[in-house]
């Protein structure tokens, strides 16, 4: 009984014999084929140099944070370039002059970007450079930075001046208004370095009170700088005697077009306001003036 069922559950008809022997080919052929691959396809040549390049250089970053002892983690051998977003790799050097020598020129030879930035402020007040040597009264500049620097200073024949900005600085309204009004700033079209020349502002609070003009699409009054997130009012107060608003520059809101994501970008608009201005508009038609929308409740 047990031969017979043996017999027949182990028999094969001739087709199945063939199928049998065919997926065994099959599979065979498919786990001998990767084998073959080498010969049938061309290696490509990897080009390490790009990638021995940037190992040095990350060699030599290193090298130079150890031996400042890692003071200048904050990107002072990155060298940073003023184009947002770009670095170079190391510093440079060559022959500058460091009383017309811009942030960027202080910059690429490896000088933090505050530090250079107080430079021109410096510069921006009146001060000067006299000899190379001057360039160790720097404020933010390392001992090294001074001795690598000063045989690439190159300063023009500049006559010794003695300038008054202080006296400038604290110089009550009417003095300034008769003897300095050409040096008064238009708070509309002065960019950072025409705020950082003023008294007590920073790169910081330059950049605060441009971005803030720039939501409210220009500064009607002096006063509104006042406004500005992290301005001192003993600061503004300083200020202020040397500032001007130009109302041509202001950039004005369409009532009659502007949306309401338009509307509440403006600092002095929130949400609530700008949606009643834009629903009154779509239920009674156009604005004739601007003094319509007092109708809103």
């Amino acid at each position: 009984m047990w031969q017979q069922f043996l017999k027949d559950y182990f028999s094969f008809t001739k087709k199945e014999r063939w199928g049998i022997i065919s997926i065994v080919a099959i599979i065979l052929l498919l786990i001998i084929l990767p084998f073959f691959f080498p010969y049938f396809t061309k290696k490509e040549k990897t080009d390490a140099s790009q990638f021995a390049k940037e190992i040095a250089q990350l060699r030599y970053d290193t090298s130079l944070k150890k031996a400042n002892g890692n003071k200048f983690d904050d990107g002072y051998y990155n060298d940073y370039t003023p184009s947002p977003g770009k670095y170079i790799s190391k510093p440079e050097v060559f022959f500058f002059d460091p009383n017309t020598a811009s942030v960027a020129d202080w910059i690429r030879l490896g000088i933090k970007p505050r530090t250079a930035e107080t430079i021109q402020k410096y510069i921006a007040k009146g001060g000067k450079f006299y000899k190379p040597e001057d360039i160790k009264k720097i404020y933010g500049i390392s001992q090294k930075d001074v001795e690598r620097l000063i045989p690439y200073v190159s300063i023009k024949e500049a006559k010794k001046e003695y300038p008054h900005y202080e006296q400038k600085e604290y110089a009550d309204k009417k003095s300034f208004s008769k003897n300095s009004v050409n040096l008064k700033t238009d708070i509309n079209e002065a960019d950072t370095s025409a705020f950082i020349a003023l008294p007590g502002i920073g790169s910081k609070l330059a950049k605060r009170i441009i971005s803030y003009r720039e939501k409210l699409g220009g500064f009607y009054s002096v006063d509104q700088i006042s406004e500005t997130y992290f301005l001192p009012d003993s600061t503004f107060q300083k200020i202020k005697p040397y500032l001007v608003a130009d109302s041509k520059a202001i950039k004005k809101i369409n009532i009659n077009s502007a949306t309401i994501e338009e509307m509440k970008l403006h600092p002095y608009i929130k949400y609530n306001m700008a949606n009643a201005i834009f629903q009154y508009r779509q239920q009674h038609g156009n604005y004739n003036s601007v003094a319509e929308i007092r109708k809103i409740i």
